[in-house]
């Protein structure tokens, strides 16, 4: 249902493109239904729409790389922006194809094993090949797209070729030059929408990504690139936007609503999208995401004005297609919205649309082939569905491979007699090293992101923080009561990700105690832990830069940094040693207790 927007505000008389301004094709003009608002005419009287995807994640197609099976999940979602397209198509036929906008949300080159095969085994950036999604992208015709916070894990050079590649802008209004203060991507674009007969409209997007980059890719970013925050770069972009014409202004706004941060107060807000539509002036409707939630359609009261302003957010993966409506009217000749809605389509009621999956034919086959290559054996199955509640092999697995590179990083160091714990989090319930041969795929599945290793120290005090830190990720549940796995895990919103359980030491988390004082029994060789005592931990760069805002561990002397990725060294190590064998890694040592009995045999 559409809500009146009640603007009123004057348009400049003339309308002023910007630099990436471009003229859409002819199409009738859509009238308005009876009763328009504003005191316009029918005639005067016009609807636009504005499509938009989000965390696209580099699928392409309804396929799950992992499971070498189309995709599925228990609500029946399909996937893949070959399924989006299709459902574009029929947008542009309902509205008009002059008449429409579509723009993305950013995490779009991250996430499936096609896209890190295009980043790591034959990147863009060195064979020169066009980027899968670049490539799907512009077949579909996008508008624009934004940066996310997954666009950095591959490196800066990377993410230039694949700027290059686009056929529309990658926006990042408040990404700077950390050098010059410049901006380091175009801050926004305005569209020319001509509908036959009316005078044209003009749609300013601007694009703003979450702080958190600036943590999370460290390494790639640090010294090149600035994340400022994004209700003030909006602040500074929207009114420039209105003044070189815009008539409808859409934020792509890579960031929650939920106004939280997973990072401390060193950075600006992570998710700020429900803030910059309170506090910024002059926005129409802005599209969400970063968070993976699902919203049809909520209305933001904007502070200063009393506007209410269109928020929408569609879900991650390809999963839905937003769709945003617009009815514009003419007063005293410029155009002015009265009136907006949104709703969600949903991928799994079309097919793909055959165009877009052979332009990706021949790169996802030659992915599938890739990580279906089999590099070694196990000796027995090793799940990770209940990795985190229970310690299972499979992750002790991950821990090991990590505690030996950084030993041996160490070695002829003056660090080199420290004793090496390693910590992990249960990234994906789903993945399983199998008896028998285990292929790249089953590599992959264990370690989904691309995150590489690094060694930092830290003293046995310190140690004991963090484990305390990490057991908040389960429910405080009181003895005798009885215990659910279902609800056990993620209190407070804690995904698994920042969840990390560690090797080396024993200790045991009694759950029937409040957050901060689960942790007893800690010990390192048989013996009470010594809170002087220095270790040397082995992580990853996203835990080591402050993700998940672990305590000490991003101020913690680094010892190693190594731009090998951690599946990589997973994947390395079978190859090396053509054998996975629990029995000469696995240990037992950490377990979950009320008042000292185990709460899972």
């Amino acid at each position: 249902m559409s809500q009146s927007l009640n603007r009123g505000h004057r348009r400049a008389l003339t309308a002023i493109a910007v630099g990436c301004a471009a003229a859409l094709t002819l199409a009738p003009a859509a009238t308005a239904a009876p009763g328009g608002t504003k005191g316009g005419s029918k005639d005067s009287t016009v609807s636009i729409t504005v499509m938009g995807t989000s965390d696209l994640h580099g699928y392409i197609e309804n396929w799950d790389y992992f499971k070498n099976a189309d995709y599925d999940d228990a609500a029946g979602n399909d996937v893949g922006i070959a399924k989006i397209s299709t459902l574009v198509n029929q947008v542009r036929a309902d509205r008009g194809a002059g008449s429409t906008l579509l723009i993305d949300n950013g995490d779009t080159i991250q996430g499936t094993s096609l896209t890190d095969y295009y980043a790591n085994t034959e990147p863009v950036d060195e064979t020169g090949e066009l980027h899968p999604m670049a490539a799907a992208m512009n077949a579909m015709g996008y508008d624009s797209t934004t940066l996310g916070n997954h666009e950095f894990n591959y490196g800066l050079p990377l993410l230039r070729t694949y700027e290059e590649q686009l056929d529309f802008p990658l926006l990042g209004a408040n990404v700077k030059d950390a050098t010059t203060g410049g901006d380091a991507f175009t801050p926004y674009v305005i569209k020319t929408v001509k509908l036959k007969g009316q005078k044209p409209i003009k749609v300013g997007i601007l694009g703003l990504t979450t702080p958190g980059s600036a943590i999370w890719d460290k390494n790639n970013v640090e010294g090149q690139l600035e994340f400022l925050d994004m209700v003030e770069q909006a602040k500074k972009y929207v009114p420039e936007m209105k003044s070189a014409g815009a008539d409808v202004v859409v934020v792509s706004s890579h960031s929650g609503p939920s106004g939280t941060s997973s990072y401390g107060g060193d950075l600006p807000i992570e998710n700020a999208s429900t803030l910059i539509a309170e506090q910024v002036p002059g926005i129409d409707a802005i599209l969400a995401g970063h968070e993976h939630q699902e919203i049809p359609e909520r209305f933001v009261t904007n502070r200063q004005t009393g506007e209410q302003i269109l928020l929408t957010e569609p879900k991650n993966w390809g999963m839905r297609l937003s769709v945003m409506d617009f009815e514009l009217v003419k007063v005293r000749g410029q155009w002015d919205v009265a009136s907006a809605n949104s709703e969600l389509l949903n991928s799994n009621t079309v097919p793909a649309d055959p165009k877009i999956s052979a332009i990706a034919a021949e790169q996802h086959r030659t992915t599938i082939d890739y990580v279906n290559t089999a590099i070694g054996t196990a000796t027995e199955t090793m799940s990770a569905a209940d990795s985190r509640f229970r310690d299972t092999a499979v992750m002790d697995f991950v821990n090991d491979v990590q505690a030996k590179a950084v030993d041996k990083a160490l070695d002829g160091t003056p660090n080199a007699d420290l004793p090496v714990l390693s910590i992990v989090a249960p990234f994906n319930r789903a993945a399983v090293i199998p008896e028998g041969p285990v292929t790249i795929r089953d590599m992959a599945g264990l370690y989904v992101f691309p995150n590489t290793l690094f060694g930092v120290e830290m003293t046995g005090a310190q140690v004991k923080d963090y484990l305390e830190y990490s057991a908040k990720y389960f429910t405080q549940t009181a003895v005798g009561a009885p215990v659910d796995p279902a609800t056990l895990t993620n209190a407070a919103g804690t995904p698994d990700y920042n969840y990390d359980m560690m090797s080396g030491v024993s200790y045991d988390i009694d759950i029937s105690r409040p957050v901060g004082q689960r942790i007893v029994d800690l010990s390192y060789a048989g013996a009470p832990i010594d809170p002087a005592q220095r270790f040397a931990v082995a992580t990853n760069n996203y835990r080591q830069s402050g993700g998940g805002n672990f305590p000490h561990i991003a101020t913690a002397p680094v010892l190693v940094n190594q731009t090998t990725e951690i599946r990589q060294l997973l994947i390395d190590y079978l190859i090396a040693e053509g054998t996975i064998d629990p029995s000469t890694f696995f240990e037992e040592n950490w377990k979950l207790t009320r008042d000292g009995l185990p709460v899972v045999e």
